[in-house]
C-alpha cells in the first residue's frame, strides 16, 4: 500500500478478525460516557495509529488533519449551542457553560477515536486480502468479493479515461460555456463517453467471471490462503489489554474534572 513505510505486526493480522474486533470496538464508544475514559482512550488510539500503522510521519498527519478539524468543529458546535446550568460566556446567541462544553470534548474524543480507528485499519489492511479473507473465513460469495476488487482495479483506468477526455477536449477547442447550460453540456461531454466506456467493460467483465464459473455454488481454490493464527490472538489480547489500562487509569488519572457527561 502507498505510504506505507514499514510492515508491522497489525499488517500481519487475519483482515477478517480485524475488521469485526474494530467493528465492536466502535460500537462500544457509544456506550463510553465517561469523559476521563473517551480522553484516555483517545491518547491510547492515537499512539497505535502514530507507531502502529507503519506510515510515514507526512502520510500520518495528512491522515490525521482532517479528523481533528472534525474535533474542533464538534466541540465549538456542542460548546456554542449547547444546554448548561454553569454558564461560562455568553455573547449573543453563543453560550458557553461548563455542561456543554465538556460534552462537546467528550463528542469530539469520541469523533476522533471513530476515525482513528478507521485509520488503522485503512493502512494495516490490504484490499485483496480483506476480501480474499471474508470468502475464506466468514463464507462471503466470491462472485461479489472478485466484482468489488475488479471495481477496485478499475478506479484507476477510468481516472487515466478521464484525463484523455479532457485533455482531447482541450485540443479540440471545446469550450462549454458558462452558467447552468454550460455546465450540462460539460457533464454531458464526460459523463456519456465516460458511461459508455464502464458498460462495456462490466459487460466483458460479466462474461469473463460466468466463463470461470464465478457463481458461488463451487468450491473454489484461492490464489492466497489465509487462516487464523497467534497474530490475531495477540490482537485480542492487545485490545483488552488497551481496555483494562484505560479503565484502571481513568481511576487513577483525573486528567478532566468531569466523569460522567450525562450527570452534568
Amino acid at each position: 500500500m502507498e505510504g506505507i513505510a514499514r510492515e508491522t505486526w497489525l499488517h500481519r493480522v487475519n483482515p477478517s478478525v480485524k475488521l469485526l474486533l474494530s467493528l465492536g470496538v466502535l460500537i462500544s464508544l457509544l456506550f463510553i460516557h465517561n469523559l476521563n475514559v473517551m480522553l484516555l482512550l483517545t491518547i491510547v488510539i492515537l499512539i497505535c495509529f502514530a507507531f502502529g500503522t507503519g506510515v510515514s510521519k507526512k502520510v500520518a498527519l495528512l491522515f490525521f488533519l482532517p479528523f481533528f478539524l472534525l474535533f474542533c468543529s464538534s466541540v465549538l458546535t456542542m460548546a456554542l449551542y449547547g444546554k448548561g446550568s454553569t454558564l461560562w460566556w455568553e455573547w449573543g446567541i453563543f453560550r458557553v457553560s461548563e455542561e456543554s462544553f465538556y460534552r462537546g470534548v467528550h463528542l469530539g474524543f469520541r469523533a476522533l477515536t471513530f476515525g482513528l480507528i478507521g485509520l488503522i485499519f485503512v493502512c494495516t489492511t490490504h484490499p485483496v486480502r480483506l476480501f480474499y479473507s471474508l470468502m475464506q473465513q466468514l463464507h462471503f460469495p466470491s462472485k461479489f468479493a472478485y466484482s468489488f476488487m475488479a471495481s477496485i482495479r478499475l478506479l484507476p483506468i477510468i481516472w487515466d479515461e478521464f484525463q484523455m477526455i479532457r485533455m482531447a477536449h482541450q485540443v479540440r477547442g471545446f469550450s462549454p460555456g458558462k452558467g447552468w447550460k454550460g455546465f450540462k453540456r460539460k457533464l454531458s461531454a464526460y459523463a456519456v463517453p465516460l458511461l459508455a466506456q464502464s458498460i462495456r467493460r462490466a459487460y466483458r467483465i460479466a462474461v469473463a467471471m460466468e466463463a470461470k464459473r464465478f457463481k458461488g455454488n463451487q468450491k473454489r481454490t484461492y490464489y492466497y490462503k489465509l487462516s487464523l493464527g497467534k497474530w490475531d490472538v495477540l490482537f485480542l489480547l492487545f485490545l483488552v489489554g488497551i481496555t483494562g489500562v484505560v479503565w484502571f487509569g481513568s481511576e487513577w488519572v483525573q486528567l478532566l474534572p468531569n466523569q460522567d457527561v450525562r450527570l452534568t
